[in-house]
């Protein structure tokens, strides 16, 4: 019995591992379809959400400073590292393309580099997320159109954007934008090929 079990032991082992593979690429099938499925973001009715940790997740795009006013602080932008491979080749952005501005208050003071100087501080003022919609999807929804789905979130209620009407609540501040999809791309210095 002893003899037994110590020849087939790679068998076991082998069993084993194959299992194990099936199981990691069984859910590897499951999360490429929820992808294949639009957007991990966006829920069947077009409700579109923050995406978890995304400051880790994504890759940075650029930031805008706006030194005054209500929007005033450092605004950073993020989306997925595939769209922006994506962008690197066709100059546009893909189905199910995900930016995220984060608004972030700012501070200054005087270090090394000099006076005045500004950064971002930990207090987030707001997020907006805009999903890249090619085929449509969400006809007659209010905050879908023109390409994409708009979303605020506020901070107290970060799965709940707040936005009624993109027409008019999103599409005014974009309107310089339109012939780059709606999209600043002049702040976005990783959507452009690096020189090296």
């Amino acid at each position: 019995m002893d003899t037994y079990l110590t020849r087939n032991e790679p068998v076991a082992v082998s069993l084993t591992a194959v299992l194990f593979t099936m199981a990691l690429l069984a859910h590897a099938g499951t999360a490429m379809a929820d992808k294949a499925g639009f957007s991990l973001y966006v829920d069947k009715s077009g409700n579109i959400s923050l995406p978890d940790d995304f400051r880790l997740s994504m890759t940075h795009l650029g930031s805008w400073f706006v030194p005054e006013g209500e929007a005033s602080g450092f605004h950073d932008v993020y989306t997925e590292p595939e769209t922006a491979r994506a962008y690197h080749k066709t100059g546009k952005f893909p189905d199910g393309a995900t930016l995220v501005k984060e608004l972030r208050s700012s501070a200054a003071d005087t270090y090394t580099t000099g006076k005045n100087v500004s950064h971002a501080t930990g207090d987030i003022k707001q997020w907006f997320v805009m999903v890249k919609d090619t085929k449509g999807r969400f006809a007659g929804n209010p905050v879908w159109g023109d390409g994409w789905g708009w979303a605020l979130i506020k901070t107290g209620s970060s799965s709940r954007s707040v936005t009624a009407d993109y027409r008019t609540e999103c599409l005014p501040c974009h309107m310089p934008a339109k012939n780059t999809d709606w999209i600043y791309v002049e702040g976005y210095p990783t959507l452009s090929r690096p020189d090296r």
